[in-house]
């Protein structure tokens, strides 16, 4: 059997990449189907459903390195002959499918990769890299713009494959050729071919196709925005920090933020809605020098792809309980450094808290920065997930604001 292509044979090489595509492939359909119809109302079910897409994720970029081997390596050989070289329109289809096929096997496990690395957080691809690419901002736009892409991309890939097995079965069982026989191991009897030709009409087609499908899901992708990015929009419009008329100083400014780890790797959100009612003394040098009541709309939450699981009742509950409050004693230790001492009340369960902030005071103008841990245990969050293998257990808080003092 040669190691090379042949006029009238694949190589070994061939065959193998062959062959292992085909193997990707059809893993790679039923994975991605049965991980995207998996419920995910519990954390359990969520981490089953995150694994599935794990795993399809990393063979899809597997799949993507193969296909970019397997087509440099088609480059340096050559092309066997059609067996049916005579036929031309059986001829100009079958070349066709091959190069759509090329095209979907680089595209499809491409946009995929692309979607995955503007999204923040849930299903990790399953290697040391890193989840991002250069050059691809976290964000929902661009995620769903290529999330769009691969949903397309993916139907020109299985209506491709279906017409490239039906030509194979074509060949094996009515014309009963060697076309499908000489792609398999071992030797097959095929006798001397004429000189392939190979026309470039054909991938100057598969171009077209793939063109008009790439421009499909682009004016797919623009005109249909995604739920979250909706979502997203209506959060900064609607739900914005609330100045509140109470207390001696109001909020101008500001973002409270928190950041999880999921399945190993960092998540970072934020709570567009929330309002704080500051009472505070800033000549007190030592000692007690005010209060502070901040009351969080947990509905206002924004964390990336799994922002409607984190509202869910194994998670946040935010339907029982929407919206958390920290309520404090606010203590000058001196060199500007503070401490809120006081408790968070979050899904019912009241907890001290004692959160370290700096403070940097100009005029009537001051300008505040936090950042604190907690543990989602003492809250009875993810309490199905008794281990940080899906979620870790530290939460990390991060709170920055400008205030301004009020009139007296």
């Amino acid at each position: 059997m040669p190691f090379l292509n042949t006029n009238t044979h694949y190589g070994t090489v061939s065959k193998s990449f062959h062959w292992l595509t085909a193997l990707l492939i059809l893993t790679l359909f039923p994975l991605g189907l049965i991980a995207e119809n998996l419920p995910y109302d519990t954390g359990a079910q969520l981490a089953r459903k995150a694994w599935l897409f794990s795993l399809h994720k990393t063979l899809g970029i597997t799949l993507f390195f193969v296909a970019l081997l397997r087509i440099l390596w088609t480059l340096t050989q050559k092309k066997p002959a059609l067996l049916n070289a005579d036929h031309k329109a059986e001829s100009f289809a079958a070349e066709t499918v091959h190069w759509l096929l090329y095209l979907s096997l680089v595209l499809v496990p491409l946009s995929g990769w692309l979607h995955h690395a503007a999204t923040e957080g849930f299903a990790p691809i399953c290697w040391p890299f890193g989840q991002s690419l250069p050059l691809v901002p976290k964000s929902d736009s661009v995620a769903h713009f290529f999330g769009t892409w691969h949903f397309v991309l993916t139907k020109v890939l299985a209506i491709t494959l279906l017409l490239h097995i039906a030509g194979a079965l074509k060949h094996a069982f009515i014309d009963k050729d060697n076309t499908l026989r000489r792609m398999w191991f071992g030797h097959s009897n095929i006798p001397d071919l004429p000189k392939a030709r190979h026309s470039t009409r054909p991938r100057t087609a598969a171009g077209i196709v793939y063109g008009v499908a790439v421009l499909g899901a682009s004016v797919l992708a623009f005109s249909a925005p995604s739920p979250s990015i909706d979502t997203a929009a209506e959060t900064q419009t609607d739900r914005v920090v609330t100045a509140d008329t109470a207390g001696n100083w109001q909020v101008k400014e500001g973002t409270l933020a928190l950041t999880i780890t999921q399945f190993g790797n960092a998540l970072s959100g934020q709570f567009d809605g929330w309002n704080a009612v500051i009472d505070f003394d800033e000549t007190v040098e030592d000692g007690l020098s005010g209060t502070v009541e901040v009351t969080v709309d947990i509905a206002s939450l924004r964390l990336g792809s799994v922002t409607d699981q984190a509202m869910g009742p194994d998670f946040f509950d935010e339907e029982n309980h929407p919206t958390a409050v920290f309520s404090a004693d606010i203590l000058t230790l001196g060199d500007g450094q503070y401490d809120a001492v006081g408790t968070l009340t979050l899904r019912g369960v009241e907890v001290p808290l004692i959160l370290p902030f700096s403070l940097r005071i100009e005029d009537d103008t001051a300008v505040m920065s936090s950042t604190v841990s907690t543990d989602r245990r003492d809250f009875a969050i993810g309490d199905n997930m008794p281990d940080e293998a899906s979620v870790g257990f530290a939460v990390r808080i991060d709170a920055n604001l400008t205030a301004q003092k009020t009139a007296p």
